[in-house]
C-alpha cells in the first residue's frame, strides 16, 4: 500500500533528520580521524572523561555505540592503553571502565580542538536558532522514548 496525504507528513522529517546525521558524520568523522582516532573511540574517551569509573552498560547508555560493537572498542583501546578495566566492587558480574592518564592526555588533545572544529559550523546559527533546533529534537527525542500506545 502506498501513503500519501496529511497522515504521513512526517516523513520528510525522517529524511531530513537522517541527511542531517549523515551530512554531521561527514564533517565530524574526518577531522576526528586525522587525530588518529576513529569517531566510536572518540565517543568513548569524551563520555569516559572526567567522570567516575563506569562499568559497560552504563557506558552503552551514555554512548552512540551499539552493545554488540561496544565490547571489541572497549577491547581495543585496553590493547592501546587509553582505558583501563577494574572490577565492580558492588556487582562481581560487571567491570568498570575509566580513561588512563593516556586516555586523559588524548582527551584533553582532542576534544577542544574537535569542538572548536565543529563552532565553525554552528556558529552559521544564531542563538534562537540552535535554541529552537535543541528544543524540536529534544520534543522527537521523547516522542521515541514515551510513545503513546496506539488505539485498537
Amino acid at each position: 500500500m502506498y501513503y500519501t496525504g496529511t497522515h504521513m507528513n512526517f516523513i520528510p522529517v525522517i529524511r531530513e533528520l537522517a541527511r542531517t546525521f549523515q551530512a554531521f558524520e561527514s564533517y565530524s568523522s574526518p577531522h576526528i580521524r586525522s587525530m588518529g582516532l576513529t569517531p566510536v573511540q572518540f565517543d568513548v574517551i569524551a563520555t569516559l572523561a572526567n567522570q567516575e569509573p563506569m562499568t559497560f552498560k552504563e557506558l552503552g547508555e551514555k554512548t552512540l555505540i551499539s552493545k554488540s560493537s561496544l565490547t571489541g572498542v572497549v577491547e581495543r583501546m585496553l590493547q592501546k592503553g587509553f582505558v583501563s578495566c577494574a572490577d565492580n566492587e558492588l556487582d562481581a558480574r560487571s567491570q568498570k571502565l575509566q580513561l588512563t592518564t593516556k586516555g586523559q592526555r588524548i582527551f584533553e588533545k582532542v576534544f577542544p580542538s574537535h569542538l572548536s572544529y565543529l563552532q565553525v559550523a554552528f556558529d552559521q546559527l544564531t542563538q534562537e536558532e540552535l535554541q529552537e533546533i535543541e528544543k524540536s529534537l529534544q520534543s522527537l527525542h521523547s516522542i521515541f522514548i514515551n510513545p503513546q500506545k496506539e488505539s485498537s
